[in-house]
């Protein structure tokens, strides 16, 4: 890929609705495309959250003056018409559908890449066929129109085809911005926790919303079978609408006092290089970043075969125990084994090493700033 033009200009299209992993690897991007010699322009939606404040310095951030993408078309469609980018990056499913709208309105040539982070059919699963239809809809009348579509594992590329009817060479699977120049430096002091500093019982931890997406319920109980077995501790780092029914199951299951919800933290990459074991209990994902960063820090890990990501992440379970979706008794027994027989840590490491950001970000570039429509994966 040649050196960007001057006066080259990207725009990346989120919300900041949360503290998600969709708003952080957009912020490794977003210091990917910078480092390269990029102008971006992160145009914005909601702006909540840790993520949206920690933006990297040197992007210009565009408020629309609204938060939902469907009424931010016109506002977006100014945008493309008066600035002109290069190419426009748009998070997540419903952006990306609005960004596709706004440039047929504003009739500019600008370059639209939509980049998709999860199955949509897994997350529909159990609903209505009408709800469904509704969402399968739109998604199958505008995502012909993208440029490029980037799919973050190849089961979510799968499920962009199977889903959007798109031809499937203009899909392309990037592995996410995960790992990070400086992400060992976190690492180096211990969290200020009892449990990291008094080690007479080891220690697992999760990581991610409390949705049921994550099924920390499975987890929970796979923990009480574990804790009858020996004595150990779970810590989960993130916050979410599930806390209470969670806080409800652990004193049903009597492991209250081994169990803390601990909420959102800044820093989790300490948390992950003192813990004894990660756990991924997801019951669907895209690419769990989570997973990646714990390999890449070389922790031990056990993680659900939920679709899609831990499977190719993990090569087929050659790295680290793979268990069916919801299967507590599985999930306890792998985790059980681990705690046994930790694995090598490089052997871990390696696993990460598709996921810089440094690599990442020139895949994107390589689709943002191409000629015509993509033909080849």
């Amino acid at each position: 890929m040649s050196p960007p033009a001057q006066g080259s200009r990207l725009a990346v299209f989120l919300s900041y609705s949360g503290d998600g992993g969709v708003e952080r690897m957009m912020n490794n991007l977003v210091r990917g495309f910078l480092d390269a010699g990029y102008d971006v322009d992160v145009v914005v939606l909601k702006k909540r959250g840790g993520h949206y404040q920690a933006l990297p310095a040197g992007a210009n951030v565009v408020s629309l003056g609204t938060q939902h993408a469907w009424l931010a078309v016109p506002a977006l469609a100014r945008y493309l018409r008066r600035v002109r980018p290069v190419a426009l990056l748009a998070a997540k499913d419903r952006a990306g559908r609005a960004a596709l709208r706004a440039r047929r309105r504003a009739g500019v040539s600008t370059r639209v890449v939509l980049r998709i982070g999860n199955t949509l059919s897994a997350s529909l699963e159990g609903r209505s066929a009408l709800r469904r239809w509704l969402r399968y809809r739109p998604i199958r009348r505008l995502y012909p129109l993208a440029d490029a579509i980037v799919a973050v594992s190849r089961g979510v590329a799968d499920d962009v085809v199977a889903t959007a009817g798109v031809d499937p060479r203009r899909v392309h699977v990037i592995a996410n911005p995960v790992i990070m120049p400086a992400l060992t430096e976190q690492t180096a002091t211990c969290p200020d926790h009892p449990w990291l500093h008094d080690r007479d019982r080891p220690v697992l931890l999760a990581v991610g919303r409390l949705t049921r997406q994550k099924d920390f319920p499975t987890l929970l109980r796979a923990f009480a079978r574990v804790l009858a077995e020996r004595p150990v501790r779970l810590v989960i780092l993130g916050d979410g609408e599930d806390r209470a029914a969670l806080v409800r199951l652990a004193g049903e299951l009597g492991i209250v006092d081994a169990l803390d919800l601990h909420g959102f933290v800044d820093n989790v990459y300490a948390w992950m290089a003192h813990a004894d074991l990660f756990v991924l209990s997801s019951a669907w994902e895209g690419s769990p970043n989570a997973l990646t960063e714990a390999l890449y820090l070389g922790a031990p890990v056990v993680s659900t075969d939920c679709r899609s990501g831990p499977r190719e992440i993990l090569d087929g379970g050659r790295i680290a125990p793979l268990v069916p979706v919801g299967d507590d008794a599985a999930l306890a027994t792998a985790i059980l084994t681990t705690l046994r027989t930790p694995p090598d840590a490089e052997t871990l490491r390696a696993a990460a090493a598709d996921y810089t950001v440094e690599r990442s970000a020139a895949h994107y570039l390589e689709l943002l700033t191409a000629t015509g429509r993509e033909e080849s994966c």
